[in-house]
């Protein structure tokens, strides 16, 4: 795990300006630092390493190819490279000497021997890379199929720049990008901004499973799509899996061993979180049947016993055999993140759990280098509750034409008041088109958020265009816009960025492409029962750990921050930044609106969770303009 950046036709000092670039980065890369400038100055690559396999020099980037033809910047881990360095001794007419274990070797290798689209097709992995092709003088950069690794691009002091970090693009000498107000409708339904935008005109996020190709000459870029989620969910569904429940469980263990032994490679310490879910909890079981001795786990625990489940990890770790460590944090630890939040994730972001991801982050860094978790497991198995609740409200709804309901909503809003949440919900759920909208609708929520930002422009908002049976089958209607939006824009971020703040690389064994493809074949009966999601993973866990240890409550990985921004500290903190003059000052946001939201909540006892969001905005600018 690393972090990359780049300036193509900069008029201003490349080397300062790419060296400012990698030090804002320094945490995605504390091992060691590198510079490439080409000839003419038009094309700057920095890096910062995290040396996970081959900790040697030989490892080190921007890395160039045999041929000297090719340079690369690369960032994350190809699980299988092995195997494709296999392939390519195979396939070339002249012995190949390879100079290093590395994997960015055998990446760049393999794009030089395959060609960009072929090359990707054969990686298993998380990545993003830009790699700079002297002869055909252009860079081409791509990103993993799910969108574990970030990458951001765009104009910047009239050059194309990119990086890891957003903020990266902040510190290159004449940053001017405005504040991007058209993205602030989808930022305070959601909580964070989804690809292919950010906070910044002209800035742009790659989306996951793509590729783009930059002429140096002409500045054009082509974007192409390698592997898709929707293309990958139509497969699946359209050739449903055949076998028994059992023979499906059989199967997702086989390839989640395979998964999991591919992701257990490195050269540095590697453990795995462990909270007392079933998704982290089936990752550990497979990692210790696998290991040849002791798994490293980690788990933070709360002092507040409605959200602490350290007691309940501790008893499956018990049981597993693991090496385990526990930290109980306390609200003294949380809060102090806080003020790290705006440079940790350089955009506006506000999953309230990145707080206790961060710390367990943290403390698990004071031991391995390499951490495993068991994300993706309730999108591709059915696990929220929420897919149950889109389906059973669909299915009703939709026997209705849908101008009907439209226009039946459109009525009902009218008369429907937003004090009334249950009342209004069932208003607005009335008009969807569609069961993608539907599971939209339930974030977005109260009408009075869409009133938050004062200058939205020509607000945007990025939803599934596709038909309402795309799939046929609700559920996985519903999961599959998770996996398209809520997963890589919200929960990888997350993890990402909190992880690497403390310089820990993460490793997602559920996203491996087979285990995605395998997980989209399953009818649903085999994923939910009644009101019980997961059957198939619940299937495979339960060989290792006892049923009635893991049927518990789940309590999730959160923070009681509606208690905590009542108290004198938080609140003091929190009403600085809502503070009226401030914000109209800034001419961004509704003071007005903003004030009724807060005042709800600290009169009313009306807790929102923009009011969250709205801090972290606040929070980001404040930096912003510092």
């Amino acid at each position: 795990m690393c972090g990359i950046a780049g300036l193509i036709n900069f008029k201003g000092d490349a080397k300062v300006n790419i060296q400012r670039m990698n030090d804002r980065m320094l945490h995605r890369g504390p091992d060691d630092g590198g510079i490439y400038i080409n000839g003419d100055g038009r094309v700057a690559l920095g890096h910062r390493r995290l040396s996970i396999v081959d900790l040697s020099k030989n490892g080190a980037q921007p890395f160039t190819s045999s041929s000297g033809r090719s340079v690369m910047v690369y960032n994350g881990e190809i699980y299988n490279a092995g195997e494709i360095r296999e392939k390519l001794k195979k396939d070339s007419k002249e012995p190949i000497t390879f100079r290093s274990t590395s994997d960015t070797e055998v990446l760049i290798e393999a794009v030089e021997k395959y060609g960009l689209m072929d090359a990707l097709n054969l990686c298993k992995g998380m990545f993003a890379f830009a790699v700079y092709d002297k002869e055909a003088e252009t860079v081409s950069f791509a990103r993993d199929r799910v969108g574990e690794k970030p990458l951001y691009y765009g104009t910047v002091a009239g050059a194309f720049a990119f990086a890891s970090d957003i903020g990266c693009l902040r510190v290159v000498e004449g940053f001017d990008n405005e504040i991007n107000t058209d993205v602030l409708d989808m930022y305070f339904e959601e909580g964070y901004i989804p690809a292919p935008y950010s906070i910044y005109k002209d800035i742009y996020k790659l989306e996951p499973g793509t590729f783009m190709v930059l002429d140096i000459k002409t500045g054009r870029t082509d974007t192409k799509t390698y592997w898709s989620m929707k293309d990958a969910a139509k497969r699946g569904q359209s050739n449903l899996f055949k076998g028994s429940s059992k023979e499906a469980a059989d199967e997702l263990e086989r390839l989640l061993k395979e998964s999991i032994r591919g992701q257990m490679i490195a050269d540095v310490p590697l453990g795995a979180f462990l909270s007392a879910g079933i998704d982290s909890s089936t990752v550990v079981s497979l990692m210790q049947d696998i290991a040849p001795g002791k798994v490293r786990t980690f788990t933070i625990g709360m002092e507040d016993p409605k959200f602490n489940e350290a007691a309940y990890a501790k008893e499956i770790a018990q049981h597993l055999g693991t090496d385990h460590t526990e930290l109980y944090i306390t609200e003294k630890d949380a809060k102090a993140v806080i003020p790290k939040l705006s440079f940790m994730f350089g955009e506006p972001f506000a999953d309230s759990s990145q707080i206790p991801t961060y710390l367990v982050s943290k403390m698990t860094r004071d031991h391995v280098t390499v951490s495993l978790s068991g994300d993706g497991g309730d999108e591709l198995f059915c696990g929220y509750r929420s897919y149950e609740s889109v389906s059973r409200v669909w299915n009703k709804i939709s026997k209705i034409p849908y101008p009907i309901r439209k226009i039946s909503s459109n009525l009902a809003l009218k008369k429907a008041s937003p004090e009334n949440e249950s009342a209004y919900l069932k208003s607005v759920y009335l008009g969807a088109k569609s069961p993608y909208e539907l599971h939209r609708m339930e974030h977005e929520g109260d009408p009075i958020i869409k009133r938050i930002a004062l200058k939205r422009g020509n607000a945007v908002y990025k939803c599934m265009d596709l038909p309402a049976n795309f799939l046929g089958e609700v559920n996985h209607e519903a999961m599959l816009m998770d996996m398209c939006l809520y997963h890589p824009d919200d929960i990888l971020v997350k993890v990402d960025r909190t992880a690497m703040a403390v310089s820990l690389e993460t490793r997602v064994p559920m996203l491996d492409k087979d285990v995605v493809e395998f997980a989209w074949s399953l009818p649903i009966d085999y994923l939910r029962d009644d009101k019980v999601g997961k059957k198939v993973l619940r299937d495979v866990l339960y060989r290792y750990v006892p049923r009635d240890m893991m049927e518990r409550p789940k309590k999730g990985f959160s923070i009681p921050i509606a208690k905590w921004l009542l108290e004198p500290e938080l609140r003091d903190w929190a009403e600085g930044l809502l503070n009226k003059d401030r914000i109209r000052k800034q001419g961004i946001l509704d003071a007005d609106v903003v004030e009724k939201i807060w005042t709800d909540f600290t009169e009313r006892g009306i807790y929102r969770v923009q009011i969250w969001y709205i801090l972290m905005f606040q929070l980001w600018i404040e930096e912003e303009f510092r």
